[in-house]
């Protein structure tokens, strides 16, 4: 089972959404779509579903041409951010509704609505109808009714959005769980780094309605092909600045800031991406080297400090564990792990990871 988007491209008007995309998904596999808002995640879902048609190119499942094939045809679930139920169904009927339309046994559904209802939390409110839900009920409730779906591709479009922290992040960590044996391609859009990185299995970057890059997901994370996809894999935004490499001394351009590496990389200027969560208050590492900056911005996120700081002529970001109290305007010394950096020459192309 396999599903390949050969040279998908999608216009209106003068409009382009989708730039010509390849790619290729195999089943038993999640697929994250990262990118942000507007990016072109739900046009490229809606087209895989056959919500939508793709102005060029191609859809393929299973080595048949689908592009043409109306969604009632296809074998798909979706799940959008905007929940949708059937407001005059209790819970368990909503739930229970695909499985009803094609004919399985009252006996079987009974057990698979309470299996899929006690992972999403809703064993007790079964009886309900939807208007009796908090807003974070009502989609998990339509979560419910795609999962329980023998579909062969389900899309999910920031399916967590609407939830509470608690329940997002229990369940970011059992969707790829619940997905193990079953013969299915998932596709996951997010505007969240920490989604794909959590759900783990193969990530797409997007930006402005191209794939930047498509791989399993550590592998994006690690080693960007380019500086556009670094940055859409990082939240809060990436550092970037301008180093020059002479010998075994890396300078910061705008600051003078230097330090000893032993890089196997031509000498020269390259640009350095570096991660917030790799700019710390404290000293980490041996490796970790001091910059200064004067604070901008302080804000404490449970147990998390952020802060947005000036360093040379450049707004930089740090995240660091702990709670810190720091006073805007105060010029603060903080410690960047080298080892973390990722080099690009001027083409934004990464050269060095490290």
């Amino acid at each position: 089972m396999s599903l390949e988007l050969k040279n998908i491209e999608k216009k209106v008007g003068v409009d382009t959404y989708i730039y010509p995309t390849n790619l290729k998904l195999e089943k038993n596999t999640i697929n994250v779509l990262l990118g942000s808002t507007l990016a072109g995640k739900t046009t490229l879902m809606q087209i895989m579903a056959g919500l939508d048609k793709p102005s060029a190119g191609e859809i393929w499942f299973n080595n048949e041409n689908v592009t043409n094939v109306k969604v009632q045809k296809r074998n798909v679930s979706m799940v959008y951010q905007q929940f949708i139920n059937y407001p005059n169904f209790t819970v368990y009927e909503n739930i229970a509704s695909p499985l009803k339309i094609t004919g399985v046994d009252n006996n079987e559904i009974k057990q698979r609505v309470g299996k899929v209802a006690e992972l999403l939390k809703l064993s007790p409110m079964l009886d309900k109808k939807p208007n009796e839900l908090s807003g974070g009920q009502q989609q998990r409730t339509a979560l419910a009714r795609a999962l329980i779906k023998d579909s062969d591709l389900i899309l999910l479009d920031e399916p967590l959005a609407n939830l509470d922290f608690k329940l997002r992040e229990e369940l970011r960590e059992e969707l790829p769980k619940l997905f193990e044996n079953r013969e299915c391609i998932v596709v996951y859009a997010t505007t969240e780094p920490s989604d794909a990185l959590m759900i783990g299995g193969n990530t797409a970057t997007l930006l402005e309605g191209r794939v930047v890059q498509y791989g399993k997901t550590l592998d994006v994370y690690n080693n960007p092909n380019n500086l556009t996809s670094a940055e859409v894999f990082s939240d809060p935004p990436m550092n970037i600045t301008e180093i020059n490499k002479a010998g075994d001394t890396c300078s910061i351009l705008e600051s003078k800031t230097s330090w000893k590496s032993k890089l196997n990389i031509k000498d020269g200027n390259y640009k350095i991406g570096i991660r917030p969560h790799n700019i710390s208050i404290e000293k980490k590492s041996n490796n970790s080297v001091e910059i200064k900056g004067k604070v901008l911005i302080s804000e404490l996120s449970g147990s998390e400090s952020l802060v947005h700081f000036q360093h040379g002529k450049s707004n930089w970001v740090s995240l660091s564990s702990g709670s810190h109290q720091i006073n805007i305007g105060e010029e603060m010394k903080l410690y960047m792990n080298v080892d973390e950096c990722l080099f690009f020459d001027q083409n934004n192309r990464l050269v060095k990871n490290g």
